[in-house]
């Protein structure tokens, strides 16, 4: 019998999948809620296409579903699990040729701040798309490893693991990434909106 969604609002990722898994179809929705803004962020930073992105969410939500009868709980945790589910979809799909394109006006996020006017958005829509085709000129690993740290807000430990390598080489791929991108960014900081202090 499904619980109610209220009820398991504060139920742990992994739980959830395990309720799942035996029949609870309210845990689904809840984990769906829970985890799909993350896919989808992680996979648009990564391929810069929200098609794209849309996509690979969407495979990597089936993916989690399938494993879940067979989920052994305590060996990962379901995000680190599905960050690095998106993260070898997202990079499957560059390495077989899809060109990363630049940010479409449509793509652009929401207005978040009523009090901003309308210069003030457009200056944040022009940083957002600025960054998001700084991000798609660095090396798939890089992009990789600094949109996990700076904007998905993960540990280089879980990095580590979603990459599949030491917290040393996530260190010096974050380390290059914002190198890159200062580099490349640094010529647009006026054009942006920021000061020289």
């Amino acid at each position: 019998m499904d619980m109610a969604l209220d009820d398991l609002a504060d139920v742990g990722d992994e739980a959830l999948l395990v309720a799942y898994a035996n029949g609870d179809r309210a845990a689904a929705r809840v984990l769906t809620l829970r985890l799909t803004p993350r896919v989808l962020a992680q996979a648009y930073r990564m391929l810069g296409d929200r098609a794209e992105a849309e996509d690979v969410a969407q495979e990597a939500m089936l993916r989690l579903w399938k494993i879940a009868p067979d989920w052994r709980q305590g060996e990962a945790q379901v995000t680190t699990w599905l960050y690095r589910v998106v993260a070898n979809l997202a990079t499957d799909r560059l390495r077989k040729g899809r060109r990363m394109s630049g940010t479409d006006i449509a793509e652009l996020p929401e207005r978040t701040d009523a009090a901003a006017t309308a210069p003030e958005q457009m200056q944040e829509d022009a940083r957002a798309a600025a960054l998001q085709a700084a991000l798609a000129d660095l090396p798939d690993r890089q992009r990789e490893a600094v949109v996990l740290r700076h904007i998905e807000g993960l540990g280089n430990p879980e990095i580590a693991e979603i990459m599949d390598t030491n917290v040393r080489a996530v260190e010096s791929l974050i380390a290059r990434g914002k190198r890159a991108l200062t580099a490349m960014l640094a010529p647009k900081r006026e054009e942006l909106g920021y000061d020289d202090d």
